[in-house]
């Protein structure tokens, strides 16, 4: 049963730090040592949820759309590894490597990160200004496993644009639904 969002981080929000191993260099990455950038996309995904399996072309499309004109991305999966085996970091590894990962994955073992973020599902996307401060949260756009509509981005998109051209959060905001964070 898909897990709708609740927006409960409140725009203007600072980004809670983190320090977490990518799970394809191994190297440790930290909130403060990423990138300074006009605006960073934080997405929580994951290998196995078929909501993140049918939107990660788009995300991927998004990277290579928006990395050249200043947003920095980086990607955090925090499921329960022991019991969810294909969210662990050799599997998502294999997924980073095959998908050609332009931003770092990371693994948030103890779950911490994702409890700062009040991450709810997967995918769920935190986009953040300059200043690192909350401008959005909520969905790539509408379209879910099985509904018919097409993979767009629509709504991230535009939620990018307005951060890009300075214009602050956008004034309506949907939710993120998926499947829910697998906590411990």
């Amino acid at each position: 049963m898909p897990t709708e969002a609740l927006n409960s981080t409140r725009p203007g929000s600072p980004a809670p730090d983190f320090s977490l191993p990518d799970v394809v260099t191994g190297n440790t990455v930290t909130l403060s040592g990423l990138p300074s950038a006009r605006a960073l996309l934080v997405l929580f995904i994951c290998r196995h949820c078929p909501y993140v399996v049918h939107v990660r072309p788009e995300i991927l499309r998004l990277a290579h759309d928006y990395q050249p004109r200043g947003v920095c991305f980086v990607a955090i999966s925090s499921n329960d590894a022991a019991k969810y085996p294909d969210d662990g970091p050799a599997a998502l590894r294999e997924m980073a490597l095959a998908d050609q990962l332009p931003f770092p994955l990371l693994y948030d073992e103890t779950q911490h990160v994702a409890r700062a973020y009040d991450a709810q599902c997967t995918p769920d996307f935190f986009l953040y200004d300059s200043r690192r401060r909350l401008t959005s949260r909520g969905r790539l756009d509408d379209s879910t496993p099985g509904n018919g509509l097409p993979v767009t981005g629509r709504e991230m998109r535009a939620a990018l644009d307005a951060v890009l051209a300075g214009l602050g959060a956008p004034a309506l905001q949907k939710p993120s639904i998926g499947c829910s964070i697998k906590w411990k």
